[in-house]
């Protein structure tokens, strides 16, 4: 098991990677990091989520397309991934969407935040590099992959080996977000 200053130390080496080698990744490793999301906890154990792996080259060139906008200069990097991980969100379970209701508040949303980090937590430990995306064409990917209508896809992960170098942390300090027992 990994101990705390080396989970600290993966934390501070993940970052966002833009630029990838044109190097393939490993199916076991795909295959580690998408356990890592299945893992993940949720809410009431709802588990609402499906991992899609697109390694395809042309299945993976249409969802890069579907993921790029050329006009706002959005995720022209995407392309360049061997790896994409589409995050579908399921319905979770009855106890999760009750909580849903009497809190008013999505938990199977945060849930999905979780298995995300998950998964690119691992792709570091791994040694790639990854990038989660929220703008995309939702609908376009949902008819490249066969989801259903009924489904959202939440987020696309690029996963590769990063051509990057390591940048420092820009954070606002401790003392700024961090509070013991009161606000």
């Amino acid at each position: 098991m990994i101990d705390g200053n080396g989970m600290l130390g993966l934390v501070q080496g993940r970052q966002s990677d833009r630029k990838y080698l044109d190097r393939p990744v490993e199916k076991e490793k795909i295959e580690r990091i998408t356990e890592a999301g299945r893992l993940s906890p949720s809410a009431c154990n709802g588990q609402p989520w499906r991992f899609i792996v697109v390694d395809d080259p042309v299945v993976r060139h249409a969802v890069a397309q579907a993921s790029e906008s050329e006009v706002l200069r959005m995720n022209t990097f995407v392309s360049q991934a061997p790896v994409l991980i589409v995050v579908v969100r399921e319905k979770s379970n009855f106890t999760s969407r009750a909580g849903d209701l009497i809190k008013r508040k999505d938990y199977s949303l945060i849930d999905i935040g979780i298995a995300a980090a998950s998964i690119v937590y691992q792709a570091t430990a791994e040694g790639l590099g990854s990038c989660i995306i929220g703008w995309f064409d939702e609908k376009k990917i949902k008819e490249l992959l066969g989801i259903p209508k009924s489904r959202r896809v939440e987020l696309v992960i690029s996963v590769g080996y990063s051509d990057s170098q390591h940048r420092i942390k820009s954070r606002k300090p401790a003392g700024d977000v961090i509070s013991f027992n009161r606000y």
